[in-house]
C-alpha cells in the first residue's frame, strides 16, 4: 500500500514513525511551512518535517491547498506532487490545513484521519485540552474516513483511554499519540485485506473542541476549585495558565483541588504555603499549586518556588494576563 501523509506536530510524527516502522511505502509527506520559534524567532521545521528529512522521505510544505485560494500556486504544485506518486491512501494527523474535495478524492482509498477523541465527542481543533478541561473520565483515538465536514466522517477504528486525575494535556497527548500510531497501522493492515468497515457517527453526543485562545490562560479565581485545577492541567504545556503575583505574571503548571472547606477569604488569596504546595482560595473551595514558574525562570515545584520567594498567608494572586 502506497501512502501519502499529512501532519505537522509531534502527535503526527509519532504516527508517521509507526507507519514507517511497519514497513509502509510512504511516498510523500505534507506538512506546514517552517515557522519562527524561540527568542531569536528563527525558522524551525515541524516535528514531522525534521523526522521525515532525517529518514530521506520526500516532503512538501504548501501554505494552502485550495486551488482557487490565496495560495493557489502552492495548491496546484501539491496536487501535481500527489498525482505523481499516486497514493492508495492519505493518512492525516493534526495537519493544520483544511483538505478540499480534490485531496479527499485523489487517493484510491480516500483520506484517513487520526483524531484524538472518541467521536462524536470533541470534534475540532483541541480535543485533548477540552477533554481534560471538562473533567472527562476517558477519551481515546478514532480513525475515521474523512469527508468535507469537520470531523464528521464515518468511524473505522476506535479505542478508549482513561484520563488520570493528574493528567495534563502533555501527558495525555503522549499516550494518545502512541495509541494513534498503533491504531492507524492496524487500520491500514485491515484495509489492505478488505477487513476495514465504516460506521456512521452517532447523531447524539456531538461536542466541539474549539481552538485554545491564549486569553483563556488567565486564571479566574472566582470559579470553583475543580474547574480551576482542570484548566491549569488542560493548558499545560500550552498556552500555560497565568496569574499575577506581586506585579509579575506567574505561570501555573500543575494544581489539584483541595477537599478542604471553603476559606472565608477573597478568591485568589494564599491560604497556605509549604513544600507540598501553595493553597489558594477559589470561588468555591481551594486549589493547591504544585508547579509554578516566575518570568524568565524555570518551572519549579512548590518547595523550590518558595525558596526564592516566600509567601505570606493572605497575599493575593490577581487575575492573570495571558
Amino acid at each position: 500500500m502506497r501512502l501519502a501523509f499529512a501532519g505537522t506536530p509531534e502527535f503526527a510524527r509519532v504516527a508517521l514513525a509507526a507507519l514507517h516502522a511497519a514497513g509502509f511505502d510512504i511516498a510523500l509527506v505534507l506538512t506546514q511551512p517552517d515557522r519562527p520559534s524561540g527568542r531569536g524567532q528563527q525558522l524551525q521545521p515541524s516535528a514531522v518535517k525534521a523526522w521525515s528529512v532525517a529518514q530521506g522521505l520526500a516532503v512538501i510544505q504548501p501554505h494552502g491547498l485550495r486551488l482557487d485560494g490565496r495560495y493557489a500556486t502552492d495548491a496546484h504544485t501539491a496536487r501535481a506532487a500527489l498525482q505523481s506518486v499516486q497514493p492508495d491512501v492519505m493518512v492525516v494527523a493534526a495537519y493544520g490545513l483544511i483538505l478540499p474535495e480534490w485531496t479527499l478524492a485523489l487517493p484510491r482509498l480516500g483520506c484517513l484521519n487520526i483524531h484524538a477523541s472518541l467521536l462524536p465527542r470533541w470534534r475540532g481543533a483541541a480535543p485533548i485540552h477540552r477533554a481534560i478541561e471538562a473533567g472527562d473520565a476517558r477519551t481515546g483515538i478514532t480513525v475515521m474516513q474523512m469527508d468535507s465536514g469537520l470531523d464528521t466522517g464515518p468511524m473505522l477504528l476506535a479505542e478508549p483511554m482513561d484520563i488520570a486525575d493528574g493528567d495534563t494535556t502533555g501527558s495525555l497527548h503522549d499516550r494518545l499519540a502512541l495509541l494513534g500510531g498503533r491504531l492507524i497501522v492496524e487500520a491500514l493492515k485491515l484495509a489492505a485485506c478488505g477487513g476495514l468497515h465504516a460506521t456512521a457517527q452517532p447523531i447524539d453526543g456531538v461536542t466541539y473542541a474549539k481552538k485554545v485562545d491564549k486569553a483563556e490562560a488567565a486564571v479566574e479565581w472566582h470559579l470553583d476549585a475543580d474547574t480551576i485545577a482542570r484548566r491549569i492541567r488542560a493548558f499545560n504545556p500550552a498556552p500555560g495558565a497565568v496569574a499575577r503575583l506581586r506585579g509579575e505574571v506567574v505561570k501555573l503548571w500543575h494544581a489539584q483541588a483541595l477537599p478542604a472547606a471553603q476559606p472565608a477569604v477573597k478568591p485568589g488569596t494564599v491560604t497556605g504555603a509549604s513544600a507540598a504546595g501553595i493553597s489558594v482560595a477559589c470561588g468555591t473551595g481551594a486549589v493547591m499549586l504544585t508547579e509554578l514558574q516566575r518570568p524568565g525562570g524555570k518551572r519549579l515545584n512548590a518547595a523550590q518556588f518558595l525558596q526564592g520567594q516566600s509567601l505570606q498567608i493572605g497575599e493575593q494572586f490577581d487575575l492573570g494576563t495571558a
